[in-house]
């Protein structure tokens, strides 16, 4: 009966709240006037048949899927404990949105950064909506590598003694996507 009421909603969000509020405490005395939020999700493998847990074929394991939110500094901002069979980026919103709000009354510009798991027009769409510049990285196909294969050929001749890594900046507008948006891509 005890682990019920520690797992009551109320319970979950003042935990939540506790995490949030220390992690408001630290970004208030540290002088940059930037705030970079990295969002990802992980394997936390069980064993056994543990409540939510569940099997993820990516993951080849019997686990819950947690999301996470790290700032630059290696703070986590927020996490939610998912079963293991759920996408990624399930539960984006409900993690991100609290940590956006805490936010908002500071001075701090916003960035945001994901692996191609995040790579959707409804987290684009609410990142483009709170003014948050963001790095999402995109599944790889033919049309991204039409765009960047000049830089995808070695040079003739010997390699030089330091690797080159060059980048390209262009539109780009994937079928679901409502309009263009800036890609970068790189080759070295």
């Amino acid at each position: 009966m005890g682990h019920l009421i520690l797992a009551s909603d109320d319970n979950l969000e003042a935990l939540a709240a506790i995490n949030g509020a220390w992690v408001k405490r630290a970004m208030a005395s540290t002088k940059s006037g930037k705030v970079i939020l990295d969002m990802d999700s992980s394997e936390s493998p069980v064993h056994g048949k543990q409540e939510g847990s569940a099997y993820n074929g990516h993951f080849l394991s019997r686990c819950y899927h947690p999301l996470f939110v790290f700032n630059q500094h290696g703070d986590c901002e927020g996490a939610h404990l998912m079963p293991g069979n759920v996408h990624s980026a399930d539960g984006w919103r409900g993690l991100l949105e609290p940590i956006v709000e805490r936010y908002k009354d500071t001075n701090k510009k916003l960035y945001f950064r994901a692996d191609a798991a995040f790579a959707s027009p409804d987290i684009y769409e609410y990142l483009e909506g709170e003014g948050i510049l963001y790095a999402i990285r995109l599944k790889a196909n033919a049309r991204l590598y039409e765009y960047i294969e000049h830089l995808l050929t070695r040079p003739v001749g010997r390699p030089p003694a330091k690797p080159q890594v060059f980048y390209h900046d262009f539109t780009y507008r994937a079928a679901s996507w409502d309009r263009s948006r800036s890609a970068s891509g790189r080759g070295s």
